[in-house]
Order: structure tokens, then sequence, then C-alpha cells
């Protein structure tokens, strides 16, 4: 019995010798460890822990970049560009870091969003030039009311547009104000008036304005005037 047990010993020994890749196997544990090492360049490239596990103990080694890369194209095929495309996360990201900026030349963060992915970077879209202010002396381009036959003297009107977005003319503040409502701003009163009322174009100091750009500067509107 003892010389039995001695020459299967050798056998046993003899079988392991003769598969080395078995003997060398490594655990499941290691090749765990191993794609968590280079978890994000494995993610990147499409390679799963369990794929990665599997192909790590066939082969005694971790599966190569190269093999990994030509893998994921037999399977997935996916787009060459794919590979250096932003996420939608990333491009909200960026957007949101320059809120403010983008809301004021009118980017969206839809738009935003779009043209960073299908880009990669996104250029902000020019703001339109703005024509610069000018002092003038000028009447408004509203028709001036006729004379007076009983001896009044027709009003004057001096346009003095020395701030920023002040303009001499309504077509000059209708070009910065879009669909917003362009006022008449009354600069020694501080107090704005809508077109369609008398003192609109038609007080000794005052400019065209923005509505909006009127109030951020602390003028009010007329109470005597309806919004249009």
């Amino acid at each position: 019995m003892r010389n039995i047990a001695i020459i299967c010993s050798a056998i046993i020994g003899a079988s392991l010798l003769s598969f080395p890749a078995v003997a060398q196997q490594k655990t499941v544990r290691a090749c765990q460890e191993e794609w968590r090492a280079n978890k994000a360049d494995n993610q990147a490239k499409g390679i799963t822990e369990k794929a990665y596990v599997a192909q790590c103990r066939a082969g005694g080694a971790a599966p190569t970049a190269t093999t990994t890369t030509t893998t994921t194209k037999t399977t997935a095929a996916p787009p060459p560009a794919a590979g250096g495309q932003k996420t939608v996360r990333a491009c909200q990201q960026e957007w949101r870091a320059n809120k403010a900026a983008n809301q004021a030349q009118g980017i969206t963060e839809k738009a935003y969003v779009a043209q960073c992915r299908s880009g990669g970077t996104v250029a902000a879209p020019a703001p339109a030039p703005m024509p610069a202010p000018t002092r003038t002396t000028t009447a408004p381009t509203t028709a001036p009311p006729p004379p007076a036959t009983t001896g009044a003297r027709p009003a004057t009107t001096t346009t003095a547009a020395t701030g920023a977005y002040q303009y001499p003319s309504e077509t000059q503040a209708r070009f910065r104000c879009g669909s917003g409502t362009v006022v008449w701003a009354n600069l020694n009163s501080k107090v704005y008036h809508f077109a369609g009322y008398k003192d609109y174009g038609n007080t000794k100091s005052g400019a065209y304005m923005c509505e909006q750009d009127a109030s951020r500067e602390g003028m009010r509107a007329s109470k005597n005037e309806k919004h249009p």
C-alpha cells in the first residue's frame, strides 16, 4: 500500500507540472484588483469587470489594450469620434460655470450642450455691434408739433445721450432692444416715457433707451402713462 501511495503522488505531481497554465492561473480577486487599478481607462474602452476577469483567468494575464479595442469594435462598432466626445454633464457644467455671461449673450443651456457635444468646444457668438453713443442736438425722429397760433413757443428738444445704452434716435435704441420696449428717458428727472405720450422724445434733456436699461440705471416709468 505504501508503494502504491508513493506512485500515485508521483503521477499527480507530474500531471501538475505538465499544466503550467493551471498552476499559474490567477485568482478572481487578483483579476478584479487589476481591472479596478485601471478602472477609468477600462470603462472608457467598454471593458466590463466581468469580461476582464473572465479573460484574465482564462489566459493567465490581463487582456491587452489592443485585444480589448479589437473586441469592442467587433461587437459594438462605435463611431471613431465618440472617443473624444464630451458628456452631457460635462457640457452642462461648462455652461453653468459661465451662466451669467451665456445668458447675457442669449446662449441657452440646451443650445450650448448640443454644440459642445457635436464639436467638443463651444465658441460663444460674437455680440451684435452696438452703435457708439453720440452727443447731438438734433430734433427727435418723430414729427414736431405744428407751431401754435396762440403765440405759445413750440417745444424744443435737446437729446443728450451721455451714458451707456443711451441713443439719440429711436432706430438705434430699437436695434439694441429687439422685442423689448423702447422708452424716452428724461435724464434730469430720471423718469422715462412710453411712445404715444406727449413727453416721448420731447423733453429738454433725454435719450432713447431700452426700458430694462433705464430701470437698471435707477429710472422709473411715468405714473401718468400706461405701459404699452
